[in-house]
């Protein structure tokens, strides 16, 4: 008998049933939200090879990315703020409706926000925080949408294929989706510069691409992006130097050839496994860590480095310090950038108010300014006469035969090197 067909139930015990289903679903999903968070917090998914919380849901737990972003999201909000779980499991607040208001609960407000939140649909949560958090108007525009015809395609498409959108779109058009095993369909908005650079990269590649062949353009410019920072990297080049120098013992710098051979031997992905031999797949941020600590005198060597993410870094730095210290010292790091930065940031305001300063400084009073049509009458240059000017500083109220005569003996004074140097401080 197929337990899924309920034909045989009658109205009254399938509308109890449904009731009862859903109020379970509601339990159900508040439960396994606070052992997400709680397992969230302790990072147990490192420990099983999984680089975030969103991998090990989407990959260990089989949730879609969506579900797994939204459940960790409400997951974490509700670690923080009392009454969240509650209010799912009872049915008052549905869980989209706790993504929405996530942004806006904190501990303080939890319980008078989702009280105002019960029972409501996902519009009537959007008006809720519309009043309580309202934004800027929107500016009036109409955008292009797709074409019939030409599906993914947005804006206008020239006569040899490149679309051009006259206004940024939403990033939520861009996507990628497989058409088959071998090829993806690719849709994205790009920018009118993005555009233009486009299209002459494709008139600097000539006959070598079909006019029409996007694709090809496009290949030939991620291989270019790659070659490009793979050099930045680990200094890859098609003729690597061999080895000549004696590395340095004692040195934390990893050479670019150790980089080089660590990233291929280790195929560019983090290299934990779990207990049950599960390898992390991590490929982004990938970090060259030493497997005998440079601390305990662990030596830059291809066998002495290893790719890590920077999840599992930290995960195997807390197994071997502790993570006491490991906290410790990412706080007094922590610290330290902070200071660095509040240093950096002192010193730019000293030399932005020394300019500011040094204009002042440079610029000419009204009666100083007086002078520079007479010195130039005499054929005194722009720039001396302005110097000369300001030897006036100090004569405000003085005739202006009497600046005249200042300001040409300070230009007497610099040509005549026989003269003791003369400053407006000290003349």
């Amino acid at each position: 008998m197929n337990r899924f067909s309920l034909t045989h139930l009658s109205n009254e015990v399938l509308r109890s049933d449904l009731i009862t289903k859903a109020a379970r679903e509601n339990e159900a999903t508040a439960e396994l939200l606070a052992h997400i968070a709680e397992f969230d917090e302790r990072k147990l998914y490192l420990p099983q090879a999984y680089e975030s919380m969103l991998a090990y849901c989407v990959g260990e737990l089989r949730l879609s990315e969506d579900a797994s972003k939204k459940r960790i999201q409400a997951a974490r909000v509700g670690r923080t703020c009392p009454g969240v779980f509650e209010a799912l499991e009872s049915g008052r607040v549905h869980l989209t409706g706790l993504r929405l208001l996530a942004p806006h609960l904190s501990p303080e407000n939890a319980a008078e926000l989702l009280a105002a939140a019960t029972d409501k649909t996902k519009d009537d949560i959007e008006r809720l925080l519309a009043e309580r958090s309202p934004r800027l108007d929107v500016p009036a525009m109409v955008t292009p949408t797709c074409t019939e015809g030409a599906p993914g395609h947005l804006g206008n498409t020239d006569p040899q294929g490149v679309t051009s959108a006259p206004v940024a779109a939403a990033r939520s058009s861009d996507r990628v989706t497989p058409l088959s095993a071998e090829s993806f369909a690719v849709q994205f908005t790009r920018s009118h510069e993005a555009d233009e650079r486009f299209r002459y990269a494709r008139t600097l590649l000539g006959s070598r691409v079909k006019s029409n062949d996007l694709a090809e353009v496009y290949d030939r410019a991620i291989e270019a992006l790659i070659t490009k920072l793979e050099k930045v990297r680990f200094g890859a080049c098609a003729n690597p130097r061999k080895r000549g120098r004696e590395r340095r013992t004692g040195s934390r710098h990893i050479s670019n050839d150790v980089k080089r051979e660590v990233w291929i031997r280790d195929q560019g992905r983090c290299t934990y496994e779990s207990e049950s031999g599960r390898r992390c797949e991590a490929r982004a941020d990938l970090q060259f860590d030493h497997i005998k600590e440079f601390a305990r005198g662990g030596e830059a060597t291809v066998d002495n480095i290893r790719l890590r993410c920077p999840g599992h870094n930290q995960h195997t730095a807390e197994q071997t310090y502790g993570a006491g210290f490991m906290k410790q010292k990412r706080e007094e790091e922590g610290a330290a950038r902070a200071a660095a930065k509040g240093e950096r940031a002192r010193i730019r305001e000293e030399k932005a108010r020394a300019r500011a300063q040094k204009e002042a400084e440079s610029r000419l009073l009204p009666h100083e300014e007086e002078l520079l049509p007479w010195l130039g009458a005499l054929g005194i240059r722009n720039g001396e006469a302005r110097d000369a000017a300001r030897w006036c500083r100090q004569m405000a109220d003085a005739p202006i035969e009497d600046r005249m005569k200042r300001a040409l003996a300070s230009i007497g004074a610099r040509i005549g090197r026989t003269m003791r140097p003369v400053s407006p401080s000290n003349a």
